[in-house]
């Protein structure tokens, strides 16, 4: 089967949550608030293997010179296939040419991103007010 990518705008909470609950990620447990930051982002990317979601994505932007891809994730059961990456060239598609791209990036996480271009940005530290347990 042949994973399909989207930029779109549908998608429902159970899906999402299932996505973020297998990724151990903390906004699972915020599942309204999740729904609605990844809906009123600037851009949405999911991947889908017969019509089930296995990857999301978005993409926070003023439209011209900076975007921040604050969420990209793959189902852990589907991790090295490819999807990832496809989900990133989807949004390079738009964002390619933007003066400043941003992405934070933990643990295995980085050494995929650092393959797709991004590097440590100079002498930058990532900074936050965090209100989760893990991410």
């Amino acid at each position: 089967m042949e994973v399909k990518i989207s930029i779109t705008d549908s998608i429902s909470e159970n899906e999402v949550v299932e996505v973020y609950k297998a990724n151990e990620w903390s906004s699972a447990e915020k599942p309204k608030e999740l729904l609605a930051a990844l809906n009123n982002s600037h851009t949405l990317v999911t991947a889908r293997l017969s019509g089930k979601l296995v990857g999301i994505g978005n993409a926070i932007s003023d439209g011209h010179l900076v975007v921040y891809y604050p969420h990209m994730l793959v189902h852990p059961s589907h991790h090295g296939n490819g999807i990832g990456r496809k989900m990133m060239v989807a949004m390079q598609e738009k964002y390619g040419g933007f003066h400043q791209q941003m992405f934070t990036a933990d643990g295995e996480a980085i050494q995929f991103y650092k393959t797709l271009g991004f590097e440590r940005a100079g002498k930058t530290e990532p900074m936050w007010i965090y209100a989760g347990a893990d991410r």
